[in-house]
């Protein structure tokens, strides 16, 4: 189930991926690089007043309905809640007296505010609390009494509230789906071969060394040769791509792309990611000399716009460029690893990288082994649940955007409807997931010990930099902490339904 995210709404989850091109770098090495960038946000909670009130870091939007949050037809539930007059009018009572008590209006001693003036001037703020005090018990002894547990903020309809009369509303709410997961130990799922190759092994190797190469103008009057960098200036054009005769006999040319330009663009000459066309126009050419030649390009070929095209291009060449590696040894290896010695930090990269594999790897499998799971149980989920993974996923998406740099006045023109819309049947994924795999962890027995959870929250002191103490002490105060059970409860349960399921 690619994607998916067991974890809950305020925790890290799978983000939205944008794939940008670079024409330069990709003109002749075919080669296309993904970015990963959160791009939406949102953020909305529901209140008893039925209405959705949004907030965004740095940018404002509304998207509040005046009937409140939707919610799923088939888990709504409703309650039928009264109080007796008797009860409403000793809570008008309570109430009154204290505004009374509380109230300073010039003309009268504290303490002797008549009650029919504290009626009058304070009605919106009595009736209130009288809601206040009245609603919240009653709706909670009628949900306990009826054996319901709301996922949702109650929304009240047909609220009766006069004082002298009883009080009467109805509360409608969502509730978790019923359903059964029995035969989820039947699914099957092959584990992946997650040894690290040597191959794969000498790529990121290429990679680290990659990083500590210097680059250097040739200085000596000579032809490009296998191995150099030839430093280029460019213009392409991108050819029509067919002509064809219409019954007028007019000829009909397909329009072609806008030229492509680039200036300093480094190419190496017999790279393994060079394109033919580019090695064999640029082998033996020397600096100041210009060059004419056509490169097809295959049709599945990274850069879109240039795929199964025929460009002609003028390259100039500015320079021939050396590339230079540094030596392999204890100096270098304790740079970029603090090891002691060339053999133990490759050792270390390989261990690095090997882990980095497996745990690739068998995230892909369980991912796609909690899809096969998935896919065994139909239920309805709540809307709201539903909505508050669409907020997490869109708050991600607007911090990632911020931290790129993007400006709070762009951040406002953003079209939140359609990027919520755009995230909902992902965000619905997870929470089915997330509902299966805590009826599974039930089944499975799995918790998350005290113990294991105050590791987590070292974990997140030492990242966050935060002290421990009061990380902890915030965690517990707002929450998170239970929730940080939560997360670990259901990554712990993918990871034993894993090594039970796989084989």
């Amino acid at each position: 189930m690619e994607g998916t995210d067991l974890n809950s709404t305020d925790s890290k989850e799978t983000n939205e991926t944008v794939t940008e091109t670079s024409g330069e770098g990709q003109l002749v090495t075919g080669v296309v690089e993904d970015h990963e960038h959160d791009h939406e946000h949102g953020h909305n909670h529901s209140h008893e007043d039925g209405h959705d009130h949004s907030h965004e870091h740095d940018h404002e939007h509304d998207h509040s309905q005046e009937q409140g949050p939707s919610l799923n037809p088939l888990l709504t539930r409703e309650v039928a809640v009264e109080a007796p007059v008797e009860d409403v009018a000793k809570a008008f009572k309570t109430v009154i007296k204290r505004y009374q008590k509380l109230a300073r209006i010039p003309g009268f001693r504290a303490g002797k505010v008549p009650e029919s003036l504290v009626r009058t001037r304070f009605a919106r703020e009595v009736r209130e609390e009288v809601l206040q005090a009245l609603v919240s018990e009653r709706f909670r002894k009628a949900i306990v009494e009826q054996k319901l547990q709301p996922v949702s903020e109650p929304q009240l309809l047909d609220l009766q509230l006069t004082d002298g009369q009883p009080l009467r509303f109805k509360a409608a709410f969502e509730v978790l789906p019923e359903f059964d997961v029995a035969g989820y130990e039947t699914v099957r799922v092959e584990k992946p071969q997650t040894d690290l190759t040597e191959e794969e092994f000498e790529a990121e190797l290429g990679y680290v060394l990659e990083s500590q190469a210097v680059v250097e103008t040739v200085e000596e009057e000579r032809a490009l040769a296998e191995g150099d960098w030839a430093e280029i200036q460019f213009r392409g054009e991108i050819k029509p791509l067919a002509q064809t005769v219409t019954e007028e006999g007019v000829t009909s040319t397909t329009p072609a792309e806008e030229p492509i330009s680039g200036d300093d663009v480094l190419i190496e000459i017999g790279g393994k990611n060079t394109l033919a066309a580019f090695n064999d126009a640029l082998r033996g050419s020397k600096v100041g000399q210009e060059l004419k030649f056509e490169v097809e390009y295959p049709a599945d070929f990274g850069e879109k716009k240039l795929a199964g095209q025929m460009v002609g291009y003028d390259v100039t060449v500015k320079a021939i460029k050396k590339k230079t590696f540094p030596e392999r040894d204890a100096e270098l290896a304790k740079q970029l690893g603090n090891s002691e010695s060339w053999e133990d930090f490759e050792k270390l990269l390989r261990e690095r990288v090997g882990t980095r594999k497996r745990e690739a790897m068998e995230a892909n499998a369980r991912n796609k082994m909690l899809d096969d799971v998935m896919g065994r149980f139909e239920f309805p989920v709540p809307e709201t649940l539903v909505q508050q993974r669409v907020d997490a996923r869109l708050d991600r998406g607007l911090r990632a955007l911020a931290q790129q740099g993007m400006k709070a006045e762009d951040m406002r023109k953003l079209d939140f409807v359609r990027l919520r819309a755009a995230q909902r049947d992902q965000a619905e994924r997870e929470v089915r997931a997330t509902l299966i795999v805590d009826r599974i962890a039930v089944i499975e027995g799995v918790t998350v010990s005290d113990e294991e959870l105050n590791q987590e929250v070292m974990l997140l002191s030492m990242q966050t930099r935060e002290p421990y103490e009061a990380l902890r002490e915030r965690l517990v105060k707002d929450g998170g902490i239970e929730r940080l059970r939560e997360e670990m409860r259901r990554d712990k349960t993918s990871r034993v339904l894993y090594e039970k399921l796989a084989s």
